[in-house]
């Protein structure tokens, strides 16, 4: 039973905990980190994007040690069909630099590198045990946490919760409600394991450098959703993920879009000869900004996916985990250091700090972007692709007929089918959301 006091607790070890608990163990507080998996890192076997400007505020030297596999000098985008795509990218020597901008990652490898990085700042850190309930004073203040553990019961100053999108403590203690299925994703990814000379060569690569491919269109049957390929040294981390509210609706299976996207013939040649060894499953936050929850309170603060801090029109999220993390831990540090009670009005100058950065003023930007994506999704995901891939093939194909006459039929049948109307429509809308 552990029976001394602590300055903070910190659920989670993700991104957004790890952040927290470095912050504050590194600024002297005493900190404990709970994590209920076997060692952090041990429930997040896909790979991600790191953005290294978020963790260097964090640890400035973490390029040393930390766990990298590529860095990332190549953006891929591709509007896909069921037979084709058309893309966009973009490579240039400004991300070709020594300290890159992003780099892919192994989250099983670097949660754990991250963790002992907690640790080596002086922060406790115990796996395998799950939070149960936090526990209130007799005015509704948290001032701690029971554990699975004997029923042990921990007491802090401030509990910080980043138990990820679906965790069930702030919920059953009232702080936040469940997420609705609308304003979370599920994805699901897969390891594909090449020598690195063939991913190379694939992806016309050399060394360290790495691609990113993101894709929309046919390959999510009309759902709101996305499709990526991240490059790493020696594997290829492949996957797709929709709105948790569409699956139940469409009837369709991750999996099944999964194999779908694997056999693609713009995707197959790519993974050609892979041996998978991982598969996973992960909820993300697509709610935005309009399904941010109370972020603080007495005794409190939620940070990460927790706090549905990720920005889903630019498909970022770890880089958001940890800032939050990180602001967490300096309002935490502020109020100590003052010698100020943890109470809901000193704690909102975390919530103060988020809505200074670039995280809430991203998400309060693009507020109306998730809510338009999925009202218009068989537009944007079904029906323009197949646009942008029938003018593309009216204008390659030489065939003897003139070209004036297929663009003019094209023309005739996307006005029967209305498709123009909806695309200016579409666009409009767009245009609005992104103001």
């Amino acid at each position: 039973m552990i029976e001394e006091r602590f300055d903070a607790i910190v659920i989670g070890a993700g991104m957004a905990g790890n952040a927290a608990a470095h912050t504050m163990a590194s600024r002297g507080l005493k900190v404990l980190q709970l994590e209920r998996g076997e060692y952090p890192g041990s429930k997040n076997v896909q790979g991600a994007i790191l953005y290294a400007d978020m963790l260097e505020k964090i640890a400035p030297d973490f390029r040393e040690e930390a766990p990298l596999e590529r860095r990332l000098i190549e953006q891929r985008f591709w509007m896909m069909t069921d037979r084709s795509h058309t893309g966009m990218h973009h490579r240039s020597d400004e991300f070709n630099e020594e300290k890159a901008n992003r780099y892919t990652i192994i989250r099983s490898q670097f949660d754990r590198w991250f963790s002992k990085e907690v640790q080596a700042k002086g922060a406790l850190v115990i796996c395998e045990t799950t939070v149960t309930e936090l526990i209130s004073d007799a005015y509704g203040k948290v001032v701690g946490v029971r554990t699975d553990r004997d029923h042990d019961t921990i007491f802090a100053d401030v509990v910080v919760l980043a138990e990820g999108v679906n965790g069930l403590l702030g919920p059953r203690a009232g702080l936040r409600q469940t997420p609705k299925p609308d304003h979370v994703a599920l994805a699901v990814k897969e390891m594909h394991f090449l020598p690195q000379e063939t991913i190379d060569a694939r992806f016309n690569l050399k060394g360290d450098e790495g691609v990113v491919i993101e894709a929309v269109g046919s390959i999510s049957k009309g759902m709101t959703g996305m499709g990526f390929i991240y490059t790493n040294k020696e594997s290829i981390s492949l996957g797709i993920g929709c709105l948790v509210s569409d699956f139940a609706e469409n009837g369709q299976t991750p999996y099944g879009l999964l194999e779908a996207f694997k056999k693609h013939p713009s995707v197959a040649p790519l993974i050609q000869g892979s041996e998978v060894k991982e598969y996973a499953a992960h909820l993300i936050p697509e709610g935005g900004y309009k399904a941010i929850p109370e972020l603080f309170g007495d005794g409190w603060v939620v940070v990460g996916d927790a706090a549905q801090l990720n920005n889903a029109i630019h498909r970022e999220g770890s880089n958001l985990a940890m800032t939050s993390g990180r602001m967490a831990g300096e309002a935490i540090f502020q109020v100590k250091s003052r010698k100020d009670p943890m109470t809901k009005q000193n704690l909102a100058l975390y919530k103060k700090m988020l809505d200074d950065s670039f995280v809430i003023k991203d998400l309060k930007k693009y507020k109306d972007m998730p809510a338009l994506l999925h009202t218009n999704s068989k537009n944007f995901f079904m029906t323009y692709p197949q646009l942008v891939s029938s003018a593309m093939d009216n204008f390659l194909r030489v065939d003897g007929k003139p070209k004036v006459e297929k663009e003019n039929a094209s023309i005739r049948s996307f006005v029967k089918r209305r498709t123009l109307r909806g695309l200016f429509g579409d666009a409009f809308k767009l245009a609005r959301a992104w103001r």
